[in-house]
């Protein structure tokens, strides 16, 4: 039994006597769309103290493993100073991430042959599934439905699952239920939690127009007229904001449109490639103009795109305190494709790639993409102003995949990468290239820093990480 881990509390602060104060929770609200405000300093008003941002906790997944060799930095100093080739994007913020080379993967036995409905299933859950009933889900609880039971209804929605690819890929390694194979979020040992692939979705989640009982009831919740009602209200809530809020406030609604246009663009470039390929030529639309909705994401046309605005929506998300638990699955274990690195191998057939240097340059190329967009959203979060720090500094995101490598399929040294400081319960700017421990013992030692107590191990740790800890 694990002596329990309990979070700091934050007391409501009473603004009744104070109304030039502005609550944390306070909304933008118009014609039934509401918008949660970002942290601001007006919360200091009065000499009241300020509750302490909450630590939010994020899962980023690539499948496959890495090219080890141009990964794991050989020392501190290069881990600093000189990244290795997949990492160099994080360069610039390497100080507020840490790095630890030992974590090893849920031994496999006895599913030797199911390696990748395995690699998904247990990254959140370090536990293997039930081998006595594989036709059907039987795993456990992942680690961010175990925070979210505990967070989540201090939130608009407890939890967040992204991906950017349909969860319906067809495959029964060893038997097992194809739902191993798609989900990494369970919510209970035997309910899955499916993840949303359209951005516009997300949107509507995240800001949707909502009756009265909270329902989403507009389909395009971000669409000009609405946002602009809304930004209408952030003008007569200016008017009480100190300079420095006023300009938070406006970078903040900024990024809503940024993220909404970015949406626009790309359904507008699908839609016009299907009139020119019936031989119609589209008409050019203003950038700036709403876009038509549920456009599915197709495969393959620039997928980085799709992941930058899913890392928006997830920064939005937490910036907002819309929710404080979010995973993302770039993509499934099977044959995803990047056509932007300039060749349409999909990733799974490159993993085998022996001693062919042309398939490992492949791959490496491939897991520097992933690693890339990662960095696009830890560099976004560490250059938002949230309280005393950044909205990073309030933030725990965990990057990796659930193989070492995809050509043995090994598990003994799997890679993960860690950013934040949630909330000052990590040392970050860190490489740690001996730790000893495994999948869930990093899991229960995430959860621990970012507050939730827990009166048992995830899965198969039987520790937490201490070197971690701040």
């Amino acid at each position: 039994m694990m002596t329990p881990i309990h979070p700091q509390q934050n007391t409501p602060m009473n603004t009744t006597n104070h109304p030039s104060i502005v609550d944390r929770r306070t909304f933008l609200r118009g014609v039934g769309v509401s918008l949660a405000l970002p942290f601001l300093d007006s919360l200091r008003a009065a000499g009241l103290d300020t509750p302490k941002p909450p630590v939010r906790l994020a899962f980023m997944y690539m499948p496959h493993g890495v090219i080890m060799d141009q990964f794991w930095p050989k020392s501190q100093e290069e881990f600093l100073h000189s990244p290795p080739p997949i990492l160099r994007s994080l360069h610039p913020i390497m100080d507020q991430c840490l790095m630890m080379k030992g974590i090893s993967g849920v031994p496999t036995t006895p599913f030797g042959g199911a390696p990748h409905a395995l690699e998904l299933s247990t990254w959140l859950t370090a536990r293997l599934p039930d081998p006595d009933s594989r036709d059907r889900i039987n795993i456990s609880i992942s680690a961010d439905q175990i925070m979210a039971n505990y967070v989540g209804a201090q939130t608009l929605l407890p939890s967040l699952e992204l991906a950017t690819m349909p969860q319906t890929w067809k495959e029964n390694q060893e038997g097992l239920h194809e739902g191993y194979y798609n989900h990494c979020s369970f919510r209970s040992p035997t309910q899955p939690v499916p993840a949303e692939t359209d951005p516009r979705n997300v949107l509507n989640r995240l800001f949707g127009k909502r009756g009265k009982e909270g329902t989403v009831t507009q389909a395009n919740p971000l669409d000009r007229q609405m946002l602009d009602r809304v930004l209408g209200g952030a003008r007569d809530l200016r008017r009480t904001l100190g300079r420095g809020d006023r300009q938070k406030l406006d970078e903040y609604l900024d990024s809503v449109r940024s993220v909404e246009r970015r949406i626009a663009a790309i359904e507008t470039r699908q839609q016009e490639a299907a009139l020119e390929k019936n031989g119609i030529a589209p008409s050019r639309r203003h950038a700036n103009d709403s876009a038509p909705i549920e456009v599915k994401i197709p495969e393959g046309d620039r997928r980085s795109e799709y992941m930058q605005v899913m890392c928006d929506l997830t920064v939005l998300a937490f910036q907002t305190d819309t929710t404080r638990v979010s995973t993302y699955i770039s993509s499934r274990p099977n044959g995803a494709s990047y056509p932007e690195l300039g060749f349409s191998d999909q990733h799974h057939s490159q993993t085998h790639y022996g001693s062919d240097q042309e398939m490992i340059g492949k791959v490496a190329a491939i897991n520097t993409l992933n690693v890339d967009q990662f960095a696009y959203m830890v560099k976004k979060m560490h250059a938002l102003k949230e309280g005393d720090g950044t909205l990073l500094d309030h933030c725990i995101l965990m990057w990796g995949s659930g193989l070492e490598d995809g050509d043995k399929h090994r598990r003994d040294n799997l890679p993960f990468i860690i950013a934040g400081k949630g909330g000052g319960s990590l040392r970050t700017g860190r490489f740690l290239p001996n730790v000893q421990g495994n999948q869930g013992d990093l899991l229960t030692t995430l959860l621990s820093c970012a507050g939730i107590p827990l009166d048992r191990p995830i899965g198969i740790a039987t520790k937490q990480i201490t070197e971690m800890k701040a």
